[in-house]
Order: structure tokens, then C-alpha cells, then sequence
């Protein structure tokens, strides 16, 4: 499956996250981890990509993302929790259409390993003006608060995020992807 992902995100202060979690108290909350693949050399990050397995309860799934003018090109293949942990313990990912983009960007699968996860406890719900993600995301003993909105039209999309942010009271606070933020603990770690 293949979709493109337009979205709008800004970090939280723990406060602005508790004031928004109220708001979505009426919304169960999931808990998922991201386990991030690259090469040892971040070839996948070189070429602007990010692959990752995502774990929840009962399913799995594998994402390429690849950057496009508006947004993300999402690839998606569903995993069974079986095969995602096999995946993740093994660091080896079967021959699918997947891999098979990522070959033909110069970068070889067979080369892939994990470099680590970030797990996320996330309130989705859909909203008027687009599915809206309240996560609260643990990684590198680092605790993070972020407002994520994905929308159909990029520029309506962006005026709705800004107005929603004005009528809560929340300052826009850039926040890079989860797999940046985390990969970014990677290099003070190693300093």
C-alpha cells in the first residue's frame, strides 16, 4: 500500500501536552514502537529515505518513507508480530516491493540493520480538519510531547494547524521526525 503522507506537526511543552490530553481523554490511547533500520554508514539516511518496522498490540507493519515536493511517499507492508520481531531479532528483511525500492535508490537491503526504537503512546482521532496524533514518545531515556496533523490538502492543511495552535494557546515549536530526534541522540551519545 502506497500513500502520500502530508503532514503538519509542532512539539508540546508537558504542560500544552496535558491541556490537549484532556481534550482527548475520550480517545483510547495505543502504545507502538518504531524500530528504525540503516546501514552502518546511514545510507538510508543519505538518500533522504526512513525505514521502519512499527509494532502495536496485534500487528506490524513495515514503512519506507521517501521525501516528495509536498510530503512523503508512504510504502507499507503489513507483518504479522511474528515476523516483525523475527525481522527486528534477525535484522534481515525479506525481498518485497519494499526492498526492492530501496535497492533501486543504491541502497542494499542486505546491508540493513536496526539502530534502534522510539516508542510512542499515541491519542489519533479524526478531526474536521484531519486525523490529529497526540503523542507522548520515549527514546535514549529522552521523554518528548508532540501534536501531529495529516491532511489531504497541503495549504488548507497548514492554515487549519496554524488556527487550531491559536485557539489552544500553543506556541509552533518545529519538530524534526521522530526517527531525526532519535537518531540525533545517536551523535551526542558518541561524543
Amino acid at each position: 500500500m502506497t500513500h502520500l503522507e502530508i503532514e503538519y506537526k509542532t512539539l508540546l511543552t508537558k504542560d500544552e501536552f496535558n491541556r490537549l490530553e484532556a481534550q482527548f481523554k475520550h480517545v483510547q490511547p495505543i502504545t507502538q514502537t518504531n524500530y528504525y533500520f540503516d546501514t552502518k554508514d546511514f545510507a538510508m539516511k543519505a538518500n533522504r529515505m526512513s525505514l521502519r518496522i512499527r509494532t502495536l498490540a496485534d500487528r506490524a507493519e513495515l514503512t519506507l518513507k521517501i521525501p516528495e515536493a509536498v510530503g512523503n511517499l508512504e510504502h507499507n507492508l503489513d507483518l504479522t508480530i511474528a515476523d516483525a520481531k523475527d525481522m527486528i531479532k534477525s535484522e534481515h528483511l525479506p525481498q518485497n516491493h519494499i526492498t526492492d525500492l530501496i535497492k533501486a535508490e543504491g541502497v542494499n537491503p542486505e546491508e540493513l540493520g536496526v539502530f534502534g526504537h522510539l516508542t510512542t503512546t499515541r491519542r489519533e482521532t479524526m478531526t474536521p480538519i484531519g486525523l490529529m496524533a497526540l503523542d507522548s514518545n520515549q527514546y535514549a531515556n529522552i521523554k518528548d510531547y508532540e501534536l501531529e496533523l495529516e491532511v489531504e490538502d497541503a495549504e488548507k492543511g497548514k492554515n487549519d494547524f496554524d488556527d487550531f495552535l491559536k485557539a489552544h494557546d500553543i506556541s509552533f515549536k518545529y519538530a524534526k521526525s521522530k526517527v531525526a530526534r532519535f537518531s540525533a541522540t545517536l551523535k551526542n551519545s558518541s561524543r
